[in-house]
């Protein structure tokens, strides 16, 4: 399993995408009482999503960022292309400034591509500015707990948010940690997801370990948000065996600095568990009162997918609870997103998400039945 990230496998199947089926326009379902209703249609690939105002902002897989208008997806202007191969994570601040994030790319254990793991201001009308070069503060930075074949200092930023002050932060899903970005290139390392024993699920076949048997698998940062408490929210995807049920969501101090998210000690230090019982969480968005939009890539789990699993994923809203805990989650329209890949939450309270990852896609809303 010596790759980047275990994340970056799921890329390599893009040449899968043609086979995959977009989610149904306004397909609904009535145990959740939702619809998913397509807002920007005809996309390949897409993945980012942000909202400002009344706009839509997203990506798509050559690299490309693009702003619509939310109540008829109409396209407003292109915001800027990155390179990649794979679309780029996303995030708009307070002031309408985006940044698009660029992942690994590339050959396992080779070095990285030119401007890929890279952190970029778009300037519509202009080249996106590069801001930090990731993958190269990672090689000073190594992952202490790495689990993997490949160094301690391999790099694959994978999700993005924009803090009001103009400093970033960034989920590394290669160097499990969380990093903040300052816009003059400073990099500070927030914290550390520490890697988690699990059991080995049924169905890997013969090269897996027997199921049940105990194993460590690591904490992969996909995705990081910002609370509407102010605190920096980080979601998992679970390192092989992709363990179904051991992604957690972990709640971080604002301003921290080296704190560690443990699950031998989940509600110590600066970093502490908020939820757990996911599966291959691929991104994050924080909205009103508390609420977290939380994007399962596949219901099986990523390495189930690429097994030949099913490639229904799912995304739910997660509600606070008591003494900074998750309260209870509630799927919306289950069984209609196919690899779901990114969601915003609007000011406004409006969720949308991107779906497939891999293939023509669209950005949904998602609604209430009437």
């Amino acid at each position: 399993m010596g790759v980047r990230t275990r994340v970056a496998a799921v890329a390599a199947l893009a040449l899968a995408g043609s086979m995959l089926v977009a989610a149904p326009a306004d397909a609904g379902s009535k145990k959740s009482g939702t619809t998913v209703k397509p807002v920007i249609s005809g996309l390949v690939n897409p993945r980012g999503v942000a909202t400002f105002g009344g706009k839509i902002i997203y990506s798509v897989g050559d690299g490309s960022v693009y702003e619509a208008w939310a109540h008829n997806g109409k396209v407003i202007r292109k915001l800027g292309q990155v390179p990649g191969g794979f679309a780029p994570a996303i995030d708009t601040n307070k002031w309408g400034v985006t940044y698009a994030l660029t992942g690994a790319g590339g050959e396992p254990g080779q070095p990285l591509p030119p401007g890929s793991a890279t952190l970029y201001k778009l300037r519509p009308g202009k080249a996106p500015l590069a801001i930090a070069d990731i993958g190269k503060y990672q090689l000073t930075d190594p992952d202490p707990d790495n689990q993997q074949d490949g160094p301690p200092t391999e790099s694959n930023p994978f999700g993005v948010a924009a803090l009001k002050d103009g400093t970033v932060l960034v989920a590394d899903a290669a160097g499990n940690d969380l990093l903040r970005v300052w816009p003059n290139g400073h990099i500070k390392t927030v914290a550390r997801l520490k890697p988690r024993t699990v059991k080995v699920p049924p169905g890997l076949g013969t090269s897996a370990p027997p199921a049940g048997t105990p194993m460590v698998a690591e904490a992969v940062a996909t995705s990081v948000t910002v609370g509407s408490d102010g605190y920096w929210y980080v979601g998992e995807l679970r390192g092989f065996p992709a363990t179904p049920k051991t992604s957690q969501i972990w709640r971080i101090k604002p301003g921290s600095v080296g704190a560690v998210c443990d699950p031998a000690k989940p509600y110590k230090g600066k970093c502490t568990r908020y939820a757990d019982g996911y599966t291959s969480i691929v991104d994050l968005a924080g909205g009103p009162k508390g609420t977290l939009a939380v994007v399962e890539l596949a219901k099986v789990s990523w390495f189930q997918w690429e097994l030949g699993g099913s490639a229904v994923g799912s995304l739910y809203l997660q509600f606070p609870g008591k003494w900074h805990k998750a309260g209870y989650k509630k799927e919306l329209a289950p069984g209609k997103l196919i690899l779901p890949g990114g969601t915003a939450i609007s000011s406004r309270g409006k969720v949308y998400v991107s779906s497939p990852l891999f293939g023509p896609g669209a950005v949904y809303q998602v609604v209430a039945k009437r």
